[in-house]
């Protein structure tokens, strides 16, 4: 481990790593790094769960900076803070918004229940950086305090859940934009390949015609249902239960403080937020957060079945059905030279799974909640926002590195569709269910084609098997051929 430490702010620490100052707090009194603006319960934390080698999401820190800087202002508008003081952690908290400081956010996700130690790591960062403005030293926590005044009126069991709330629904832009650019890329391929008639399979097995730009329409249409049921869902969290304070009640919260931290929440992150109208119950209840986790899994579960099908559909090339051809991105094979692997689609597919099994951790925790609180909270917003941040990713990288690069292969979709015994489905109108799949038997075992077939028994006249077996009119509604 390198002896000097780089500040994230571009310049050399001249501290060394290896020296300490001694804190105290109600437990007692311990070293903490010399460098660091967190302070002696973050470094507890550290000591105590060192779990995962994760620390917190970005996200994570900035909805909770959000909160504070919010309280600052809230503080200070109503003379409970002073301006000084006030002033000193609001600038601390816009330095760590605009990307200063974020190494000294450590906490491990699998921490104390309830998240009380990554507050106070946000607490403790901002009263050491806001006391440095100050002329003050870090870790004297004088004049600005973590408890006293970054921590002002509130509580981890109303300042987690609200900043759950605002990651979650900061996060959804990005996510609900990767998925119009996904809807458009197929509806892209779906205008190009219109054109291409194709075998339908179902159970894996041949099926009537569709054209492959259906397929890639109803794919469309799918990512887009995804999208508005999330904007559906997350209007839940826009109810906000900070001002509850440690059971919901607003013990040592002033009467106008929810309804001022929400407006400046707003005002803050360009969100659209609400006072909660039962602050108890948001508090007991994870069930908005764990219902729009269900949301993130059901368009997990629909985007991987998405990229099952176009692996499935470009498998090949000579002995799969090959039917469309992704991009090549990259060598597919250490030993078999030449192979291409459909490598965007696996990425995506293993993305929803993580996906769906962050989901089951989500509802387990939700479900875990006791009385007036659920400690699992921090549990339940990792995997959110974890959710949320690799499905954007991997959405906008299906969109871009595949979906649009995706050509058809006309002669190939052509050439399954003609040997698949499932066209006789146009001949039973004519000649009845029973005698089609006579056909359909009979084709399949003298490996003939149904045109063939229905030719060398001469059953319609050649104007009239034309007619009855134009694929392209099977993909649309109404008999072929007439009735």
């Amino acid at each position: 481990m390198d002896s000097w430490l780089t500040t994230d702010d571009g310049h050399d620490d001249v501290t060394r790593q290896s020296e300490t100052r001694i804190e105290r707090d109600t437990m007692g009194e311990m070293p903490v790094p010399a460098w660091a603006l967190y302070g002696i319960q973050t470094q507890r934390a550290r000591q105590n769960f060192p779990i995962s080698g994760l620390r917190p999401l970005p996200v994570f820190v900035e909805s909770m900076v959000w909160i504070k800087r919010s309280a600052a202002v809230t503080h200070r508008d109503s003379g409970r803070l002073s301006g000084e003081l006030a002033d000193a952690v609001i600038e601390a908290a816009d330095e760590v918004l605009a990307g200063q400081h974020r190494r000294h956010f450590v906490v491990d996700p699998y921490q104390a229940g309830a998240g009380t130690s990554h507050n106070m790591n946000v607490n403790e960062v901002l009263a050491n950086r806001a006391n440095e403005l100050l002329g003050g030293q870090r870790g004297t926590y004088v004049p600005v305090h973590p408890n006293d005044h970054v921590n002002m009126a509130q509580s981890t069991n109303d300042t987690i859940p609200t900043a759950i709330r605002l990651g979650a629904l900061s996060l959804l832009p990005a996510l609900t934009a990767a998925l119009s650019e996904l809807e458009r890329a197929f509806d892209d391929r779906a205008d190009a390949f219109d054109a291409v008639v194709k075998a339908g399979r179902t159970h894996l097995q041949d099926a009537t015609p569709i054209r492959l730009g259906q397929e890639f329409r109803a794919f469309a249409h799918t990512v887009a249902r995804s999208r508005d049921r999330l904007v559906a869902g997350a209007d839940w969290l826009a109810d906000l239960n900070i001002g509850g304070s440690a059971v919901g009640t607003g013990l040592n919260v002033e009467p106008q403080y929810p309804a001022a931290m929400v407006g400046h929440l707003g005002q803050l992150t360009g969100l659209d937020l609400r006072e909660g109208q039962d602050r108890i119950q948001l508090m007991q209840s994870m069930g908005d957060v764990a219902s729009f986790s269900g949301l993130l899994r059901t368009y997990a579960t629909d985007l991987s079945k998405i990229a099952n099908d176009i692996r499935l559909l470009a498998s090949g090339p000579r002995t799969g059905l090959a039917e469309v051809a992704v991009p090549a991105v990259q060598p597919g094979s250490s030993i078999m030279p030449g192979k291409v692997n459909p490598v965007i689609p696996e990425m995506v597919n293993m993305v929803c799974y993580q996906a769906i099994g962050n989901d089951v951790t989500v509802a387990t925790a939700a479900e875990a909640g006791q009385l007036e609180l659920n400690v699992m909270m921090p549990v339940i917003a990792h995997n959110v926002f974890f959710t949320m941040h690799t499905l954007t990713s991997a959405t906008g990288v299906f969109a871009a590195r595949c979906v649009r690069g995706i050509e058809a292969n006309p002669s190939q979709a052509a050439y399954w569709l003609e040997r698949s015994p499932a066209i006789v489905t146009a001949l039973a109108p004519r000649i009845g269910y029973a005698a089609a799949a006579e056909l359909a038997k009979e084709a399949v075992e003298r490996d003939m084609t149904v045109r063939e077939l229905v030719t060398e028994k001469k059953l319609l006249s050649d104007e009239d098997l034309a007619r009855v077996l134009d694929l392209r009119a099977m993909t649309e509604p109404g008999v072929p051929g007439g009735s």
